[in-house]
């Protein structure tokens, strides 16, 4: 899985094209270096420049490049985002498990586990990375920094050995339908909080190119091109995805993760799970699969079938009528204890 945008492991298309944000109007990126005595303004409170040394981000002589600015201004900025989460679940867990689903080079894992859990009395980060040669360099670290309740886990993210538990779930650039793996394992795992920034959404556009995919109406038009396609797919991907995590009764957000100049994975969807389920959302969403004809993995392998053709629309209230009417989930039980 990919850090962060034009990381050599990320799968980046090239540069953007002339005119594009992170550029100066002439194709080029906008580079900025900042020296050895200036790092420490780029920092988060308590982070450390010896952790960005060996993760390789500082330079021998102490400086930070244009290339690994970019990736520490993105980690840096999903993890204040972060912060809720992480406050939240130490103040009421023991021992919180968080989750670093296709982790790569582990850089999201490192700084979070740096700054809320290596200096806690309990807690422990998974790092789950299907490369072997990540991994094996992801534990040297981990043994050099004294990060004693990292561990790490080589296995795709659909067929890792996750704990029955997790409380926090975080998947940064996880390609393609990997993001929809780890919904599916903080779901099944009762996380309380979910975090992924999706990347390189190509399986329903896919759907959408088939004939099996036969919106009603003048919505084909919509991705008539293949350009529109994709990018249709992409966005109608990840609406999946948000109403996917609704209908499991988490309270979801989604934003830009950061300034497009840093990269252009740049949505970010963040769940807080406050019922158990919500009725309304899984009707809206069965609704929108059998509207756009597309099954995505995600809620194929979660049983979330399209509406009944035919079938006459549910009409469920607006407002605290649907949200009264939702089972409360662990976390008010949780709260109480």
């Amino acid at each position: 899985m990919p850090v962060v945008h034009r990381d050599a492991e990320d799968g980046h298309r090239g540069p953007p094209a002339r005119g594009h944000p992170g550029s100066d109007g002439s194709g080029v990126r906008l580079r900025r270096n900042v020296k050895a005595p200036q790092v420490r303004k780029e920092l988060l409170p308590d982070q450390s420049q010896a952790l960005l040394r060996e993760l390789h981000l500082l330079t021998r002589e102490g400086h930070l490049n244009a290339d690994a600015l970019r990736k520490l201004k993105q980690v840096n900025h999903l993890v204040g985002l972060l912060r809720p989460a992480m406050d939240d679940v130490q103040a009421r867990h023991p021992s919180p498990l968080v989750v670093d689903a296709g982790s790569g080079n582990a850089y999201l894992g490192f700084v979070v586990y740096e700054l809320f859990l290596k200096d806690a009395q309990a807690g422990e980060l998974l790092s789950i990375e299907g490369r072997p040669e990540l991994t094996e360099r992801a534990k040297g670290r981990a043994e050099r920094l004294h990060f004693d309740r990292m561990r790490f886990q080589t296995a795709h993210i659909d067929a890792a050995q996750y704990p029955e538990r997790i409380h926090v779930l975080m998947a940064l650039h996880a390609c393609d339908t990997a993001t929809d793996d780890a919904l599916v394992a903080a779901i099944k795992h009762g996380a309380d909080h979910v975090a992924v920034v999706p990347c390189c959404q190509a399986e329903v556009a896919a759907q959408l190119k088939e004939k099996r995919a036969k919106p009603a109406g003048s919505m084909s038009l919509l991705f008539q091109h293949p350009m529109h396609r994709r990018e249709f797919g992409s966005h109608l991907t990840n609406v999946i995805r948000a109403l996917t995590l609704e209908s499991f009764g988490y309270q979801v957000t989604v934003t830009e993760l950061t300034g497009w100049e840093h990269s252009l994975k740049n949505e970010l969807i963040l769940g807080r799970r406050v019922h158990r389920d919500n009725r309304r959302a899984k009707l809206q969403l069965q609704a929108l699969l059998a509207e756009t004809g597309v099954q995505p993995r995600l809620t194929r392998l979660l049983g979330i079938t399209p509406a009944t053709t035919g079938a006459a629309p549910v009409e469920l209230p607006d407002g605290p009528e649907v949200e009264s009417a939702l089972e409360p989930g662990p976390e008010s039980d949780e709260r109480q204890a």
